[in-house]
């Protein structure tokens, strides 16, 4: 296995070295062929979303397929813009003189894709590396196999394998793979692997991009507008039956109006899901065995508001309301990933404050209210990788917003510039004439000390 990651790294690079992937038209054309193969093997990407995750063909649109799409159309759009050479100021010491940074792409890249979106996830750093002009190799989750085996089937019917190929594999594979001599490496998973990877690129200095998660919070104040809040938290929360890195992990509900939001969020439930949510179409199921009995350890750390049934052997997790939760509860301080939402209550913004800076940073925050100073306040007391004011979710896919985690949350970001730049070497570069110099550069030095501080205070302005 090694010698095959090996070659097929070697591969790679030797054909990026050809200079092919440089040239802009030919990342237009990469784009164009990506796009018509998902149009293509829709129906192929479906089945296996479905196989994978229950997902119905609406969710596997509107959550994997179109903002992917979206996300291509955006960087064939722009891609001209951002591949140009970007003027810089040049201050008096270099005068005459011009500078730039000129966009270049990093190389060979690994994408090391999550099994929650297998699709949207694997493939939008994909768009973004293409775009950038490099050689990618993609590994799939192997926790989606039927997703895996198609975005397989997809890659290698639209690219040259020694331009984009795709490997697939368990654990073990991954681990080989972050070995190998790669420019750049892409990362979307949990927290601990996003560590170990950081750690086998360390030695060689590979720089890495980790999407991650963490316990993304929820605050909903006296004054939101409840039944709206409800209704955009519990599809923000149960949207692929919780199984998103950024979906609200826990809220916080101003006292005043907890009992009025627990039923608001009641009434979304059944709303969105009906009365039985294990037969609704839109409503997915847990992706194995191991996730589904770590996630029944925390039906028992509060009391069940609503929901709470489940089926081992269907893998379901009914949408499911936790309260009375203690603040010290596993449910409260690990990242649940799944269809659980505990509700807890705050006395005031400046105890949630106290309580969030001790934790690590999120994903992202989401804050309800109709109070326009409250966001400022909130926004200056609690860091995340990014902010949904009254909604949730929705910040993550739109391609002019980067897209990114702080801390434990993440490192890099990406989603349209932002992805292009990830992927994408900024080279500075400073062209002087050759008939100009100033005399104090060089030996014997015309100025003293003095002399010297107050000319530079000029002539490296910019």
């Amino acid at each position: 296995m090694q010698l095959g990651l090996e070659a097929i790294v070697r591969q790679q690079r030797t054909f990026f070295s050809s200079g092919h992937t440089w040239h802009v038209s030919f990342r237009q054309e990469c784009l164009r062929a990506l796009d018509a193969a998902l149009e293509q093997h829709e129906p192929l990407l479906l089945e296996a979303l479905h196989a994978d995750l229950r997902k119905s063909p609406y969710q596997a649109q509107a959550t994997e397929l179109g903002p992917l799409r979206a996300e291509l159309q955006h960087a064939l759009r722009h891609l001209h813009r951002w591949v140009q050479p970007e003027r810089r100021r040049v201050p008096w010491l270099t005068w005459p003189a011009r500078a730039w940074i000129q966009p270049e792409p990093r190389g060979v890249v690994l994408i090391l894709g999550p099994w929650n979106y297998p699709v949207s996830l694997a493939l939008t750093p994909l768009v973004s590396a293409l775009a950038a002009g490099n050689c990618v190799v993609l590994k799939p989750s192997e926790r989606a196999p039927a997703t895996a085996q198609a975005l397989q089937r997809l890659i290698h019917q639209t690219f040259l394998p020694e331009h984009v190929n795709v490997v697939l594999g368990g654990p073990e594979v991954a681990q080989a793979l972050v070995q190998q001599q790669f420019d750049a490496l892409f990362y979307t998973g949990n927290t601990a692997v996003g560590r170990q990877i950081m750690a086998a690129a360390a030695p060689r200095l590979i720089p890495v991009t980790l999407e991650l998660g963490g316990k993304c919070p929820c605050l909903v104040c006296a004054d939101a507008h409840l039944e709206s809040a409800a209704r955009r938290i519990v599809w923000g929360k149960f949207l692929n039956a919780g199984q998103t890195c950024v979906a609200p992990d826990f809220v916080w509900v101003d006292r005043t109006v907890l009992p009025t939001l627990l039923q608001h969020l009641v009434d979304a439930l059944r709303t969105l899901y009906g009365d039985q949510p294990r037969t609704h179409p839109e409503y997915g199921r847990i992706v194995n065995v191991a996730h589904f009995d770590r996630l029944l350890g925390y039906l028992t750390q509060g009391r069940i508001a609503h929901g709470g049934e489940y089926d081992r052997n269907d893998l379901y997790l009914a949408p499911t309301l936790l309260v009375d939760v203690p603040r010290n509860a596993p449910v409260l301080q690990e990242e649940i990933f799944g269809p659980i939402l505990p509700v807890i209550e705050f006395a005031t913004l400046e105890e949630v404050f106290a309580e969030l800076q001790r934790r690590p940073v999120p994903l992202a925050l989401y804050l309800f209210t109709q109070d326009r100073q409250c966001p400022k306040r909130v926004l200056e007391q609690v860091r995340s990788g990014g902010v949904c004011l009254n909604d949730t979710v929705l910040h993550a896919a739109i391609p002019t917003l980067p897209f990114g985690g702080l801390g434990e949350s993440g490192v890099g970001s990406y989603h349209g510039k932002a992805g292009f730049d990830t992927f994408s070497h900024m080279r500075s570069v400073l062209q002087r004439s050759a008939r100009w110099e100033l005399p104090f550069r060089y030996p014997p030095r015309p100025l003293g000390l003095q002399g010297l501080k107050r000319a530079l205070r000029v002539l490296l302005r910019v």
